[in-house]
Parts: structure tokens; C-alpha cells; sequence
């Protein structure tokens, strides 16, 4: 609607279908609240056992995570400790019939450096899984040797003591590990569907809180139009301001409240730049 033809709408005929527009909400409104009341029962007993799976593979996550990280930390601080125990022996010639191929190979080491880029690095699933693989292989083949050094060598029993405690907590951090992964794809697709109905839950609630608002305006807005038909659209008193001062100031040339703020925005840009 252009200027012109807002102003030759008359102020009764605007009232009243303002009037009109209260009046049909406030028969409709108990409707659509009941509507969105209902849809709010039937969704919440869904939302409630959604977040109480979710909670539960997620707590299970966070469980396997806590012992995967505590085995890791413990069976980290053994490494430099084997690796001193392993340089005495050496030096006092209680590894001077080591088997070549364990020597070669540097177990202890290999596991050390794995340990250190899984604690350092920023990996991505796979390859994290594939750092893990190798530092079993690692495990294992450490596990063989230790074996055979026990029979040998009985000296060589607190440096086997802790190699396997070692190995051991490697061992739970994996199993954990693998608990963890197994309960991650099971929280995922829990907390997409969670998320989908706390939306839906959150949406019916925001409609359903803007309808009884309006609702609670509604005799309000209708008294206030009823005046307006019935006594005039100028100034009534508190809370009943002129309503047709803009338009007798058009009237005689004036800007609109529209032109007046466009203009005020255009003065504050040029005066900025």
C-alpha cells in the first residue's frame, strides 16, 4: 500500500479491523493452547527417555574414558623407570647375554616414542587406532621376550616385574579404549534424536508461551479499540495517546515517523564517514 492510499484509510475502518483481529483471537486462542499443550504431553515422555539414554551411553563413555586415560598415565610413568633398571643391568653386566633381535628392535623405546605422540599429538580416530595397533604388537612382543628372560635370568626380576605391570596397564587401556569407541557409536545417534525433540519440545513451548501472552492481552486490546471506535482517535488520556498526529503532520507536508528515522540514520552515517 503506497503512501496515498494509507492515508485515505479511515481511522474507524482501521480500528475496527483491529478490533476485529482481537476479538477473533481471543476465540481462538484457547484452542490453539490446548492444541499446543497437547502436542507438549505426548513429546516430553519421548524427550525424558531420549536424554535418559543419552545420559547413560554417555556416562558409560565417560567411565571407559577415565580408566583408558588412567591405565595410559600409569603405565607411562613405568616406561623411564624400566629403561633405568634396564641401563643398571646393562652396565653391570646382568644384560650381557641380551637377545640380539630385542636389542635391535628397541621395544622399551618404540613404545616410549608411541606413548609420546599419543600424548602429544592432535590424531584424528584412525589414526590413533593405528598408533594403538602397533604399541600392542610392541606389548606382545615385549610380553615373549620377558617370558623367556624370567626363565634365564633370575636376576632380572624386578626389571620383568615391571615391564609386565607395564604391559598390563597398556593392555586395560586398550580394552578401555575399545569399550569407549563401541559406546561413542552408540551416544551418537541417541544425541541426534535427543537434540531434534529438545528442538521440537523448545519450539511447541515458545508458540504455546506466546499464545497465552497474547491470550492475557486480549481483554486488554479490546477494551483499548473499543474506546477508540467509541470516543475518537486523539489524545484520551494516560495510555491513550494521539494516534493521528503523524498523519495531520503528513497532511501539511510533513515527514513521516518512517522518513524522519531513515533520515536520522543517514545523517549519523555521513556523519561517520
Amino acid at each position: 500500500m503506497d503512501t496515498e492510499t494509507l492515508m485515505q484509510v479511515l481511522p474507524k475502518e482501521l480500528g475496527g479491523l483491529l478490533l476485529q483481529r482481537r476479538i477473533m483471537l481471543k476465540d481462538t486462542l484457547p484452542g490453539v493452547i490446548r492444541n499446543l499443550e497437547a502436542e507438549e504431553d505426548q513429546i516430553l515422555p519421548k524427550v525424558e527417555r531420549l536424554n535418559s539414554s543419552f545420559n547413560q551411553a554417555n556416562s558409560k563413555v565417560v567411565k571407559e574414558k577415565k580408566t583408558r586415560d588412567q591405565n595410559q598415565a600409569d603405565a607411562r610413568k613405568l616406561i623411564p623407570q624400566v629403561k633405568s633398571i634396564k641401563k643398571k643391568l646393562i652396565d653391570s653386566g646382568g644384560m650381557i647375554t641380551l637377545d640380539p633381535k630385542w636389542k635391535k628392535e628397541k621395544l622399551i623405546e618404540k613404545i616410549e616414542e608411541i606413548e609420546h605422540r599419543i600424548e602429544t599429538s592432535a590424531l584424528d580416530q584412525k589414526s590413533e587406532k593405528k598408533l594403538l595397533d602397533q604399541r600392542r604388537a610392541l606389548v606382545l612382543e615385549n610380553d615373549k621376550w620377558l617370558r623367556n628372560r624370567k626363565e634365564s635370568n633370575p636376576e632380572m626380576i624386578e626389571y620383568l616385574e615391571k615391564s609386565r605391570k607395564m604391559s598390563s596397564l597398556f593392555k586395560k587401556a586398550d580394552k578401555a579404549h575399545s569399550k569407549m569407541i563401541e559406546a561413542v557409536k552408540k551416544a551418537q545417534p541417541l544425541y541426534e534424536k535427543m537434540s531434534i525433540a529438545d528442538k521440537e519440545l523448545k519450539d511447541i513451548r515458545s508458540q504455546l508461551d506466546r499464545a497465552k501472552e497474547l491470550l492475557s492481552q486480549s481483554d486488554k486490546a479490546i477494551r483499548y479499540w473499543q474506546r477508540r471506535l467509541d470516543e475518537g482517535f486523539g489524545d484520551l488520556g494516560p495510555g491513550y495517546n494521539d494516534l493521528l498526529r503523524n498523519k495531520r503532520r503528513v497532511e501539511k507536508g510533513g515527514n513521516s515517523s518512517f522518513a524522519k528515522t531513515t533520515g536520522k540514520r543517514s545523517n549519523k552515517v555521513s556523519e561517520e564517514e
